[in-house]
């Protein structure tokens, strides 16, 4: 089965509700509609009356049947404003700082998520990366054990082959630890999105010792760490990317290895290679490229590219969806 119709399918089982920070952007709104047509999910959009009827009037789309907030009249806000202020007291955070923040959409639906008032929320269609991971990490915060927010891209190939790549788009130079939390972190995605079994190829320049370097020393040993840490989990480095996911070359260059020439969770050394990596199979093999998909967090609150569609805002809804169920 396609990926993206299982995600749609598993998505439609257990409807969940979703956040959708920018309700003054036209997209949200085109998007909402059809989460709510096609019995997608339950959308819940945030924004001023205002700016939100000119959104829904430039979008030409009814707005029945939609639930908004605002942030500034919900009666949330000083509920989210009193944890918010709890959660930051160890920066300075004062509950009238906290009121202030709350005035944000980003942080009003952020809270949202992690009260449990949404079951996950999707921005960034008109916010930068690094707005939106500020709320998401300062409100929902991350589980025990995983030190890094990172993110994967799905990769779907012509032959409906799927990889997942990680970090393609947030941690530059991910240390030891780092790069063993963005691979646990990157397993429990391939398999709630897939429904595979993760096989996790920690990818290098050098294959078993075929190069010395420190570069090469920081995967053998986030490869440990990841061991030590999920002894079940198939994993597996360092490997260069040929013996990673081509059976023959695994064989020839790490005989004996359960996850050479198998792996379909490739985790990248650093970003350059993450980004370059995701561009070259998106552009030179026709890869369909789902993302970025933010991981490590509490609970799912996904980034947007700000020149997104409303399908994109669709389609992202629905692995935020699947995201969400398989983390409670």
């Amino acid at each position: 089965m396609d990926p993206i119709t299982r995600i749609f399918q598993e998505a439609k089982k257990d409807l969940q509700r979703i956040v959708l920070p920018e309700g003054n952007d036209p997209r949200t709104w085109v998007a909402a509609r059809k989460l709510i047509d096609d019995q997608i999910a339950v959308p819940v959009v945030l924004g001023a009356k205002d700016e939100v009827e000119k959104a829904v009037e430039t979008a030409g789309i009814s707005a029945e049947g939609i639930e908004l907030i605002d942030p500034d009249t919900s009666e949330q806000r000083e509920v989210y404003a009193a944890e918010f202020a709890k959660l930051r007291a160890h920066k300075g955070v004062t509950i009238d700082t906290a009121r202030e923040i709350l005035k944000d959409v980003l942080f009003f639906g952020a809270m949202m998520v992690r009260m449990g008032d949404a079951d996950g929320g999707v921005t960034g269609a008109a916010h930068t990366t690094g707005d939106v991971m500020r709320a998401a990490i300062q409100s929902i915060g991350m589980p025990k054990g995983i030190n890094t927010v990172s993110s994967i891209f799905l990769m779907i190939l012509p032959d409906e082959r799927v990889f997942t790549f990680a970090d393609c788009a947030i941690v530059p130079q991910p240390d030891t630890d780092q790069l063993a939390s963005i691979a646990i972190s990157s397993a429990q995605t391939h398999k709630a999105l897939t429904g595979e079994t993760p096989m996790v190829g920690m990818l290098s320049f050098s294959t078993k010792g075929s190069a010395k370097h420190e570069d090469v020393d920081k995967v053998i040993n986030a490869t440990e760490l990841v061991r030590k840490a999920q002894p079940d989990l198939a994993i597996d480095g360092e490997l260069q990317l040929d013996a990673a996911i081509i059976p023959k070359i695994g064989e020839k260059k790490a005989p004996g290895s359960k996850v050479a020439g198998k792996a379909n969770v490739l985790i990248f050394p650093d970003l350059d290679a993450g980004n370059i990596g995701y561009k070259l199979t998106q552009r030179l093999a026709n890869a369909q490229a789902i993302g970025p998909i933010v991981q490590g967090l509490n609970k799912p609150f996904f980034d947007l590219s700000r020149g997104c569609s409303a399908e994109d805002i669709v389609k992202v809804s629905a692995i935020c969806t699947v995201m969400a169920k398989s983390m409670k």
